[in-house]
């Protein structure tokens, strides 16, 4: 069973979101807190929002994905950008990733959003495979940029002084 997630998920999706992060080898870089995930998923302006599969035989949570929309200037249309999507190693095999995959295609049509799109590890050879077996797309010709910690600062701090301190 899909659903979205409720407000008294968050600590399960916050020790999903750590699972995840331990097999991607990053346990040290999930460090948000459940408060911030409920500002964050169910706050006044949601940042993000959750599907939860749950298996069918013991009502536990399996697995989640965690989206959020995005903008295409090419197509003029909205999009949706896939965050996370993990399901825990003892249901795997049991359809619970492909539903979630399927449950946000789904969202997608009914919104009338051009584009799906995610990023997987380069080494995961399981999950591209899996991603690839439902006719995804792997883009290689573009990489991820991320600017974070004191880089991110330092370009801050170069900033004309008329953005600063505006409301985007």
């Amino acid at each position: 069973m899909i659903r979205a997630a409720a407000v008294h998920d968050v600590p399960e999706i916050r020790a999903m979101i750590r699972e995840l992060a331990a097999y991607e080898r990053a346990a040290d870089q999930a460090r948000a807190t459940e408060e911030q995930l409920r500002e964050a998923l169910f706050g006044e302006h949601p940042a993000a929002f959750v599907l939860i599969a749950e298996d069918d035989e013991t009502g536990r949570i399996a697995g989640f994905a965690l989206w959020f929309p995005r903008f295409s200037t090419w197509t003029g249309t909205r999009g949706m950008y896939l965050e996370d999507l993990y399901v825990r190693p003892h249901t795997r095999g049991a359809g619970h990733g492909r539903a979630l995959l399927a449950a946000l295609a789904a969202i997608c049509r009914e919104r009338g959003f051009e584009r799906f799109e995610w990023v997987v590890l380069d080494w995961n050879e399981p999950a591209i495979a899996f991603y690839t077996s439902l006719g995804a797309e792997l883009l290689e010709e573009w990489k991820v940029c991320r600017l974070s910690g004191p880089p991110l600062a330092g370009l801050a701090a170069s900033a004309p002084d008329v953005v600063r301190g505006q409301a985007v």
